[in-house]
Order: structure tokens, then sequence, then C-alpha cells
């Protein structure tokens, strides 16, 4: 039965669950379903979905990236002391932003490739040195943790603020490097490779692949993901902070799990994490919408996650084995 395959894949599955998503908050509140409200709903959230997309390299290979929150409050704060501190061009602040999440990826890159540190240690420490390098530079703008560095121009807060064609301006870029994260993955050798690393790194390396430039790439990837998300939360919340993305990393690594890629290296999909950040965000603005409290919408992403992982590795095994002959398994 190869005409069910396309069927039983997970992405089908999350599609699956978004529309339920859309119809349940909808019946529950008729405004949810405004197609205007929910396009810029996302500005909430697109910020996740951003750098899921290249952390899903990175867990693809069998490695971790928990230092991202900490890459968004640097570079945020980076671009504040340019800006104030020393009078650059808010315009010229963003490649040299860029620039800072590009190194911080490459450290973590270098320290898991080349040193052979643990990819949870090292981007654990890394995350705790980003975030105190932050607050240093926090400490030489003058300004206080707190309050932040504001004052930003009009035209870059619109950033992240305005819309092209009654479309967000961040939906646009997330969907923009939905693109390119799409085609590196599965459609250049590259991806290929992060593929073989994450089953068989070994395998990978005696093929021939060099598996330490492509694991660091990932990584650097990773990071330069992180400073587009510490940019346009920069322009969203229009001041300039270290702790803008302190609570972003486990909703990151949740988009990236429950998108299907497999914890355990080796599997995964751009198209998966790009649905989850969404059915994460939509879940989210849904429940406040419908008024439930803060600390119950974290009791149901629980929840929604828990049931993701049992799904993911039971789910699809089975009712393959159950529909198809032995020829015919889904690969998972």
């Amino acid at each position: 039965m190869k005409k069910y395959k396309k069927y039983l894949r997970w992405e089908t599955m999350l599609i699956v669950v978004l529309i339920a998503e859309l119809l349940i908050f909808g019946k529950i509140n008729p405004r949810f379903l405004n197609a205007r409200t929910l396009l810029f709903s996302t500005n909430d959230f697109i910020t996740i979905g951003i750098i899921a997309l290249f952390v899903t390299f990175v867990i693809i290979t069998g490695g971790m990236d928990i230092s991202s929150g900490s890459i968004i409050g640097l570079t945020s704060i980076t671009m504040g002391l340019l800006w104030k501190m020393l009078g650059f061009n808010i315009w010229l602040t963003l490649p040299l932003a860029l620039l800072v999440g590009a190194l911080a990826g490459l450290l973590n890159g270098y320290l898991v490739a080349y040193i052979g540190v643990q990819p949870m240690v090292t981007t654990l420490g890394t995350s705790l040195f980003y975030s105190g390098l932050s607050l240093v530079i926090m400490g030489l703008s003058g300004a206080s943790a707190y309050e932040g560095i504001g004052g930003f121009p009009k035209s870059f807060v619109n950033l992240a603020n305005g819309s092209i064609a009654y479309i967000p301006i961040p939906f646009i870029i997330f969907v923009v490097l939905f693109v390119i994260a799409y085609f590196l993955l599965h459609r250049t050798k590259y991806g290929r490779y992060i593929y073989l690393i994450g089953i068989n790194p070994h395998a990978a390396k005696y093929s021939g692949i060099k598996i330490k430039p492509v694991i660091m790439s990932t990584y650097v990837l990773s990071g330069i993901s992180a400073s587009i998300g510490g940019i346009l939360l920069t322009s969203y919340l229009g001041s300039s902070r270290p702790e803008h993305g302190a609570t972003l990393t486990m909703p990151i690594i949740t988009a990236v799990v429950l998108g299907g890629t497999l914890i355990t290296g080796g599997g995964g999909s751009v198209m998966g994490t790009a649905l989850a950040a969404i059915i994460v965000g939509f879940f989210r603005f849904g429940s406040q919408m419908a008024g439930v409290s803060s600390q119950y919408i974290s009791i149901g992403e629980g929840i929604l996650l828990i049931s993701a992982v049992a799904l993911r590795g039971f789910n699809l095994k089975s009712l393959s084995n159950h529909f198809m002959s032995g020829k015919d398994i889904i690969k998972s």
C-alpha cells in the first residue's frame, strides 16, 4: 500500500493538528480566524520559528544548541552599544550583529567538532559566557539592564512592526529563510552530509565526508539565525536588552522536536520544524484569546510536546507495519 505512504508522514500529521487547532480556537473565539489577526499574531513568535529552522540542522547532526537565547541578547545589546555609544548608523549595525552571531556559532562549532566537547555541555557553557558578556557590554553603555537602550529610529522599529502588502515583514523574512533552509537541507549535498553524519558519523567519515567542518557550519548557521532573531526582537520591542532571548531556548527546542527531528540525530525536516513553530505559536495565541491563564498554557504546551514525541515513536512505525508489507515500511 505505497499510496498510503505520503499520508502517514509526520508533516501531514502536523498539518492535521494545525487545522484542528484553527477550528477549535475559531469555535471558541471567532475573531481568532480573522486572517489579518492571525498573520500579525506571528510577530510574537516568529523569531522562535526562524531560529528553530537552523537549530534543526544542528540536532540532525546529533548535536545540540541551547545558546540561542544568549546569542539573541548579545546581538541585541551589541547593536545598542554600536548605535548609541559609538555613533554607528543603525542599519550598519545589522551586518555587524550577524557577524556576532556567526562568531558565537563558530566558537560553539569549534568546541564541539574540533575539541570534542559534548554539545550540551559546550552550548550550556557558552550560553553562560554570552549572557555574562551581554551584561558587561550593557555596563559599558552606561544604561541599566532594566531600562536597556531605547530610542531607536522609527525606520528600524518598523522593520519588525511594519508590513508589505498587509503581510508582516518578520513573517516574510521567515518564509525567505524557510526556503533557504529547505534548499540547503533537502536539495544539496551539504544537506545529505548533515543527515549522514547524524545517522553514522564514523561511516560518514570513512566515506570521505569532512565531518568536522560540516558540524561546525551548522552551529554557525544556528548562531546567525539567532542574531536575526535578536535584530527582529530589538526592532519589535524598540529596545536593546541582554535578556531579550532569555525565555526562548526551550520554545526553540520544542519547535524542533515537535517538528519531528530526532533528538538523537539523523532525522528531521525543515517543513516539520516550520509547522511545529506555527502550531506552538497559534496555540499560545489561541489560548490567550480563549482567556486561558499563562501557567495553564505552559502545561498545555508540555502535554502537546510529550504527546507528539510519543506519537512520533509509536504511530508512524506501528501504522506502517499494520498497513504495509516489510518493503513498504515508512522511513521514520
